[in-house]
C-alpha cells in the first residue's frame, strides 16, 4: 500500500508541477526516447548479470508490492515453537524431536505454526542445527561460527537482486543522456524545418534525460532499498533461531533460551517480557 501511495506522489508531485508551470503533459509522452533507454538499460542487466542474478532480481521485485509477513505475531509464534521443541528435549530428550525434524510438514509442533512451516528456509536453518543436536556431542562455539557463515551466506544471496538494481539505477540517467544526445543528433539533421517543429524535435531530445533521472531516482532505486530492509528484517529470523538454539546448547531452560531470542529482535516488532510469557502460557492450555 505504501509503496502505491509512494509512487502516486512522485507521479502528482512532478507532473502537477509541471502543469502548473504551463506545461502540456502529451509532450512528455515520448516512447521512442522510452524505448531507446528501456532498451539499452534491460540489454545492460543481461549483460552484467548471470542468469541465477537475472532470475533473482525479478522474483525479488514483485515482493515490494506486498506487505511485509514479519511482525509481532510471526516472532512470537516462531518464539513459541522454539519454546515448545525445545520443552520437548528437555523432557524427553533429544532422541524424541528426530521424527518432528525429519518430516516437519507432518510434525504435531511444526504443523501449530504455519506461517513458519511456509518458509522453507527457516525450516530448513531450524532443522539441520536441530538435526546436529540429535546426532552428536557439539561444540557451541563451533557451531555458533557455522551459523554465521550460513546467515551470511544467505543474506549474501539476498543482497544479489538489491545490487543489481543499484547499478540499474545508476545506469538509467547515463541512458536518458544517451536518448537525448540521439534525438540532438536527429535534430541537428532536421535543422531546415520550421521553428516550431525543431522545438518539438529538442523537447522530445530533453524528455530523454528526464526519464532517465526519474526512472532511476524515483522508480529503480527505491526499489531496491525497499528490498533492503525486507532483507534486514528476514535475517532477525535466523537470528532469533541462532541464540535460542545457542542459549539451548549452552545449558539455559527453555524460557531462559527464548528470551535470549526475543531481545534480538528490532523494538518496533517485539513481544515484551510479559506478552510472550503470556502467550505461552495460553499456548499450553491448548
Amino acid at each position: 500500500m505504501f509503496v502505491i501511495i509512494g509512487y502516486v506522489v512522485l507521479v502528482g508531485a512532478v507532473l502537477g508541477g509541471f502543469v502548473l508551470a504551463g506545461g502540456h503533459v502529451h509532450s512528455l509522452i515520448q516512447p521512442t526516447e522510452l524505448l531507446s533507454i528501456g532498451g539499452a538499460t534491460l540489454g545492460a542487466f543481461f549483460v552484467a548479470n548471470p542468469p541465477k542474478v537475472v532470475k533473482a532480481t525479478f522474483a525479488a521485485v514483485p515482493k515490494v508490492l506486498k506487505g511485509s509477513r514479519l511482525n509481532k505475531a510471526l516472532y512470537m509464534d516462531l518464539l513459541a515453537m522454539l519454546f515448545e521443541i525445545l520443552s520437548k528435549v528437555r523432557k524427553e530428550g533429544l532422541m524424541s524431536v528426530e521424527s518432528d525434524i525429519e518430516n516437519p510438514e507432518s510434525s504435531p509442533i511444526f504443523s501449530k505454526y504455519p506461517a513458519i512451516v511456509g518458509d522453507h528456509h527457516l525450516v530448513e536453518f531450524l532443522t539441520d542445527y536441530l538435526r546436529m543436536m540429535v546426532g552428536g556431542n557439539l561444540n557451541a562455539f563451533e557451531i555458533e561460527n557455522l551459523m554465521d557463515n550460513e546467515i551470511e551466506t544467505h543474506h549474501h544471496e539476498g543482497e544479489l537482486p538489491i545490487h543489481a538494481l543499484g547499478k540499474v539505477a545508476d545506469g538509467l540517467p547515463a541512458f536518458g543522456i544517451v536518448a537525448a544526445v540521439m534525438g540532438v543528433v536527429h535534430t541537428m539533421e532536421s535543422v531546415g524545418i520550421p521553428p516550431a517543429e525543431l522545438g518539438k524535435l529538442i523537447a522530445a531530445a530533453l524528455v530523454g534525460t528526464f526519464l532517465g533521472i526519474l526512472l532511476s531516482y524515483g522508480f529503480v532505486a527505491p526499489v531496491g532499498t525497499a528490498l533492503e530492509h525486507k532483507l534486514h528484517e528476514e535475517a532477525k529470523l535466523f537470528q532469533c533461531m541462532k541464540v535460542v538454539l545457542l542459549a539451548s546448547m549452552n545449558g539455559y531452560a527453555p524460557q531462559v533460551a527464548v528470551e535470549f531470542g526475543r531481545k534480538v529482535l528490532f523494538s518496533t516488532d517485539r513481544p515484551s517480557f510479559r506478552e510472550l510469557e503470556d502467550d505461552l502460557k495460553s499456548r499450553k492450555g491448548k
